[in-house]
């Protein structure tokens, strides 16, 4: 496993969203990989157990050929099981220790900080590659989420790992995370749930554009 950095890559971190049907799940998230997310990550709680293994081992050629890392959420034995790039583990997928030593130092491991730094302090400690907290807005995928203040970009910065926010997303409120500090923005259904998925990457990108008097 030889990860591509994502640092000092910033910019959209897409997930995959929830859809049993695998031809129709390669046929939504397949497309919109060449129009610029810097990151993927698997996610797809609808999916059976062999149905995730298919997915990811499907996903892997494309996202080879264009250079984009290929993380698993919750499962990190299925990324070493396939040779995926990491994954991402939230607060009781497991020890992200464990993680680092089986997947070694140059897999991709992200941790879910919600919105407490002192998980974020954690994480790095245990070798993680990114911290992510949110939600930021309310979330559609996950309504019940624990709310974060963006100041917590801010705050993480001296751990020295790329920030990634996350939790109901859009091309209008990204910015504001931006400018507060978040490197990766984490999008599911502000891609998979637009009109055109295509023209909702591109949004998300722009939040990256220097503005005019940078």
């Amino acid at each position: 496993m030889n990860a591509p950095s994502i640092w000092p890559r910033r910019g959209l971190y897409l997930l995959t969203p929830d859809d049993p049907d695998t031809d129709r799940f390669l046929a939504r998230v397949l497309p919109v990989l060449a129009d610029g997310p810097v990151l993927l990550q698997y996610r797809n709680k609808a999916a059976t157990t062999a149905d995730r293994r298919r997915q990811v081992e499907a996903l892997l050629p494309a996202c080879r050929a264009l250079g984009l890392p290929l993380l698993v959420n919750d499962d990190w034995r299925l990324a070493a099981d396939t040779g995926a790039d990491g994954a991402h583990l939230g607060q009781d997928d497991g020890s992200l220790a464990e993680a680092r030593r089986a997947l070694g130092p140059a897999a991709l491991l992200g941790a879910s900080c919600y919105d407490q730094l002192d998980l974020a302090e954690r994480a790095a400690a245990a070798g993680a590659s990114y911290v992510a907290f949110g939600a930021f807005f309310p979330s559609g995928t996950k309504p019940l989420a624990r709310r974060a203040d963006p100041r917590l970009l801010a705050e993480s910065a001296s751990l020295g790992l790329p920030r990634v926010a996350i939790g109901g997303i859009t091309p209008d409120n990204a910015p504001t995370l931006v400018a507060a500090g978040a490197d990766l923005l984490a999008v599911i259904g502000g891609v998979f749930e637009a009109p055109d998925p295509t023209a909702a990457v591109r949004a998300y990108r722009r939040a990256f554009d220097p503005l005019p008097n940078e």
